[in-house]
């Protein structure tokens, strides 16, 4: 008999605000999923309300668009409203959508930006899978949850989450966020010794979560150069709060001869190497449910300095200096400033560690995590 994951199968992603090249995690956790599943022979389609971007696609996976009467970015309130006055116009275009694909598996990325609420309105026998990549919003999760066949998490975290929000997670299957552009070396001995010199880099989303204002504000007079990347997401939490957030940063990094804050876009092709020509990489992060640019900067090769808070532990956990790359929630963002110079005091530790980044994250090699989502959508 042969096992249900090793057939070709024909797979749907839904995400209101996919596009090429989104500075959002999900956006490219689901890219990179989609891509190895192509690779390894499957049909794959992602379905996006976004306008498409110039230039090119992923291989071997069809974009879908659909038509929703919304302008991006915006909030969760401005989605649901669009998605409940198009709610069968919206399920007859999925249900188009997946005939003509002839999915058998169709993956609803979130309870709200992956209209998870609208499952109901596929043919019998289409498998329905919820990614909760983030805790569900409690008012589109008893829907979503209802009509949902397997439920995939990307960490053991949203599980205790759930737990602790009163839903039923105990059968909620992990399936991590796989590398979209894996390095295909480690570093060596030459790299790294000349990394040491480079700038310390952080890459973020502009949301408050990613507590980029407390570590600009303690950098300034840092001894070392920090060059902070920001972006804006197509989703946030008030019609605003991007660009407001934006010019606060701007401001504490005028008055910081040492920081550099840029908000030129990358591509995801290019976010690796930028990270990978980093001496540490920064993840001030007060919340995680996964930690993507942690994961892409450890492809690389370059230490990442966090908080212990949500997956990061788990991501770094394995390298024997994995405790020196941790800052102290409670004491700010100081001890993530001291951590990257501690580890780049000890050249020894270094290269170590460096080394070690490289070789956890192939863990998470996109093939790889292809097989683990086949196993638990079977």
């Amino acid at each position: 008999m042969t096992d249900p994951y090793l057939t070709t199968r024909s797979i749907v992603f839904i995400l209101a605000s996919w596009q090429m090249d989104a500075p959002a995690g999900i956006e490219r956790a689901t890219a990179a999923l989609a891509v190895g599943l192509a690779a390894g022979g499957h049909r794959v389609a992602i379905a996006t309300a976004a306008l498409p971007q110039p230039g090119p696609g992923l291989d071997g996976v069809a974009i879908e668009p659909l038509d929703l009467p919304v302008t991006f970015p915006c909030d969760d309130y401005v989605l649901r409203e669009a998605i409940e006055q198009t709610k069968e116009k919206l399920q007859a275009q999925l249900r188009e959508i997946t005939a003509r694909h002839r999915a058998d598996t169709v993956v609803f990325t979130d309870a709200l930006w992956g209209l998870g609420r609208l499952a109901d309105g596929l043919p019998d026998g289409v498998r329905r899978v919820l990614a909760a990549h983030v805790l569900p919003n409690p008012q589109d999760t008893p829907a979503a949850l209802a009509r949902a066949d397997t439920v995939i998490i990307p960490s053991p975290v949203v599980q205790a989450e759930a737990r602790a929000a009163g839903w039923p997670a105990d059968a909620w299957r992990v399936v991590p966020n796989a590398l979209l552009y894996p390095s295909s070396a480690p570093p060596d001995d030459e790299c790294i010794q000349r990394r040491q010199f480079a700038p310390v880099r952080v890459l973020a989303r502009l949301g408050h979560e990613k507590g980029l204002v407390p570590l600009l504000v303690a950098a300034a007079g840092w001894t070392r150069r920090l060059e902070v990347r920001v972006a804006h997401a197509d989703f946030e939490t008030a019609a605003g709060s991007q660009a407001e957030l934006l010019d606060y940063c701007q401001a504490l990094a005028s008055a910081a001869p040492n920081i550099t804050l840029l908000d030129q876009q990358l591509t995801w092709r290019e976010v690796p190497g930028w990270l990978g020509a980093a001496a540490a990489v920064i993840v001030p992060s007060l919340k995680e449910t996964f930690g993507l640019v942690a994961l892409e900067a450890m492809s690389a090769g370059v230490p990442v300095v966090s908080y212990p808070v949500g997956n990061l532990p788990a991501l770094k956990a394995g390298s024997t200096d994995a405790g020196r790359l941790v800052g102290d929630p409670r004491r700010g963002p100081d001890t993530l400033l001291q951590a990257v110079d501690g580890i780049l005091a000890d050249p020894v530790a270094y290269g170590r560690t460096s080394k070690a980044m490289y070789h956890l994250a192939q863990d998470y090699r996109p093939d790889r995590i292809a097989d683990l989502f086949l196993k638990a959508v079977s």
